[in-house]
């Protein structure tokens, strides 16, 4: 929608194509229906290096149309936004369906033809040049041709990678698509006791091999069958390229702040000074309400155990588990969880200026179709604001 938008704005002639009988389908999911347009990071640098080692392929693209861009072009269009404190942007009404509302207006304001219920079936070309795109039926010729189909990630949004196979014909390479952002499965039957238990500030970690691969700190949330939430998301691409080579533990430190030797520290002097009271009525600042139980049972503690009963080898296990909370790792979610989608069409392939095809010489890519992906928290959405406006700056012509 921003690329049509973007090329009508110049003057072009555009048609939008959609696969559905509305657009924004998935838009209108994307931050829980709040919809975090991108995050507030002002240093180019800093943000590019959030996207890992292929991000270097965005600062052209965000020094055209950046955060500060995405956010004076919402407000232009009647949605401010507001920075969250982990520096999300969201729209101050809280509604997807706004942005959505913007993009249309922004289309409508230019002219762009939409065209719904349409399924493009392929794209006809003539050596390096596309001359039309195909659907059951009919067939609509244009000098420029910007594809934007997403990658595999909610299908049932329409998202079930066409595009992949369109490009391949037409000679790009496509880098294997992958679910990407997803929850993880975990082996241990009593997760389920911890089901809809959030944590934050946590140490999440990814063991292999008994050595640390990977980790950070943040939030999460046990699902029935394993762990979900921003932060367990975020390390869901490095575990999976960890799953090809053998078993991955994920570790929780609950109080990351503080090693097991002050832990334990801690513990005998609370030990010492509450030796009559119940055990779990002195842990609430340790864990949650509904952890508790659980780690208590795991430590082989029994829950109604009065603290100067419980013995040193107790104290150390439970200070253990606090420190270090084990799963193994079962599975990862599939695309029908996948927040976006991992892989597409090589970057090698894309001039980065322009977006445009470096092997079809009218054809330009953007968004989730392209080999690029970043964190949760806006970092996604800006891919797609951003490279969408330059495909269409550069699809209809020098950009004024």
């Amino acid at each position: 929608m921003i690329a049509a938008g973007r090329a009508a704005e110049l003057g072009a002639k555009v048609v939008l194509i959609e696969k559905n009988d509305r657009p924004g389908r998935k838009l209108l999911m994307t931050g829980n229906g709040r919809c975090n347009l991108t995050h507030a990071e002002p240093d180019t640098r800093r943000l590019v290096e959030r996207y890992g080692r292929e991000g270097k392929f965005l600062f052209s693209p965000f020094s055209v149309f950046g955060v500060s861009e995405v956010v004076e072009f919402f407000r232009a269009q009647g949605v401010p936004t507001k920075v969250e404190e982990d520096g999300r942007v969201f729209p101050v009404s809280d509604k997807a369906s706004d942005v959505l509302s913007a993009l249309l207006d922004y289309m409508k304001k230019g002219g762009v033809k939409l065209k719904t219920g349409i399924s493009v079936t392929g794209l006809e070309n003539d050596g390096d040049r596309i001359t039309k795109a195909l659907y059951a039926g009919g067939e609509i010729p244009a000098d420029s041709f910007i594809v934007c189909t997403g990658g595999r990630s909610y299908p049932a949004t329409g998202s079930t990678g066409e595009g992949y196979g369109w490009m391949k014909r037409l000679g790009h390479t496509v880098i294997a698509p992958a679910p990407s952002l997803v929850p993880v499965t975990v082996k241990e039957e009593w997760v389920k006791e911890l089901e809809g238990a959030s944590f934050q500030g946590t140490g999440i970690y990814l063991y292999q091999d008994g050595r640390k691969k990977a980790g950070c700190t943040g939030e999460g949330v046990f699902t029935r069958n394993g762990i979900s939430g921003p932060s367990v998301l975020n390390l869901s691409k490095k575990l999976r390229e960890l799953a090809t080579v053998g078993e991955v533990k994920l570790v929780l430190d609950l109080m990351p702040d503080t090693d097991i030797a002050g832990l334990d520290a801690r513990m005998v002097s609370m030990f010492k000074d509450n030796p009559n009271r119940l055990l779990k009525n002195s842990l609430g600042d340790m864990l949650s309400p509904k952890m508790l139980p659980l780690v208590m049972k795991l430590a082989g503690i029994p829950e109604d155990s009065v603290i100067n009963g419980v013995q040193r080898d107790r104290r150390l296990a439970l200070v253990k588990l606090v420190k270090g909370l084990e799963f193994t790792v079962r599975g990862l979610g599939g695309f029908e969880k996948a927040m976006v989608t991992s892989g597409g069409v090589s970057l090698k392939e894309i001039d980065s200026r322009t977006m445009r095809s470096k092997v079809i010489e009218n054809l330009y890519l953007a968004g989730e179709i392209i080999d690029l992906d970043g964190p949760t928290g806006g970092y996604n959405l800006q891919i797609c604001w951003s490279t969408g406006y330059v495909a269409g700056e550069y699809s209809a012509g020098s950009p004024k």
